[in-house]
């Protein structure tokens, strides 16, 4: 049986880079952005780690404030806001829609599995206009812990009514594919611009520089 195609969705599916100018108005620099969303991963990972949870909304305000305060920046309400809010508008990678299409036609289940909290990532995929291309949106929020933990991935698994090794997480993040790999899951890698491999976890059998490359691999070895 075919695996069902897992997909991350913020970097993954979703151009955080449409933020650049939110962050180099607010902030005098467009590479506060991946600062930010850097900083919003290291401490969701860092709550899963010491044992707690809020929402990755939450996180990623206080992380604002924090790549604010390094820069010794007046953070107000109205900023933070205008950044949220805009969090909920972003497009697609151009990349996106054909593929989850080719993927579907040939007969796959495809799934979104998001840090987000329900809200944000039903309002992300809406705006993006695929929400219609997944069978299930899943949320951390159902396990209140953060991905890479093993939880999300067994969550996914048994919401889907499948072993944790009929899943393929497929993501930008080389962490949430190892992650994923060492809960049993098979991984592909979406090598967007400025992501790598860990060189010490173990090399995904799908690895691609964009989503036709990483559909073409997963169709072949499907075979469906």
């Amino acid at each position: 049986m075919a695996r069902v195609c897992v997909f991350d969705v913020n970097e993954t599916l979703i151009d955080l880079s449409a933020l650049d100018p939110h962050f180099e108005s607010i902030f005098g620099a467009a590479a506060a952005r991946r600062a930010w969303f850097a900083q919003a991963l290291q401490s969701a990972m860092a709550a899963t780690l010491s044992g707690f949870y809020a929402d990755f909304g939450i996180i990623a305000r206080a992380a604002l404030q924090m790549v604010a305060a390094r820069q010794n920046l007046a953070l107000t309400e109205e900023h933070v806001q205008q950044i949220m809010g805009a969090v909920r508008l972003l497009p697609l990678h151009p990349d996106v829609r054909e593929n989850l299409e080719r993927l579907r036609a040939a007969g796959l289940r495809i799934v979104a599995l998001t840090n987000s909290p329900p809200a944000v990532v039903t309002a992300q995929l809406a705006h993006a206009g695929v929400s219609d291309l997944f069978e299930q949106v899943l949320s951390v929020d159902a396990v209140r812990r953060f991905k890479p933990a093993p939880e999300v991935y067994q969550m996914a698994a048994a919401q889907l009514g499948v072993a944790v090794g009929g899943l393929r997480m497929i993501a930008a993040h080389d962490w949430d594919v190892s992650g994923a790999m060492r809960a049993g899951c098979a991984g592909a890698f979406v090598a967007r611009p400025g992501m790598v491999l860990d060189p010490l976890a173990e090399r995904p059998d799908v690895v691609g520089s964009d989503l036709y490359e990483v559909t073409d691999q997963i169709l072949a070895i499907e075979q469906v």
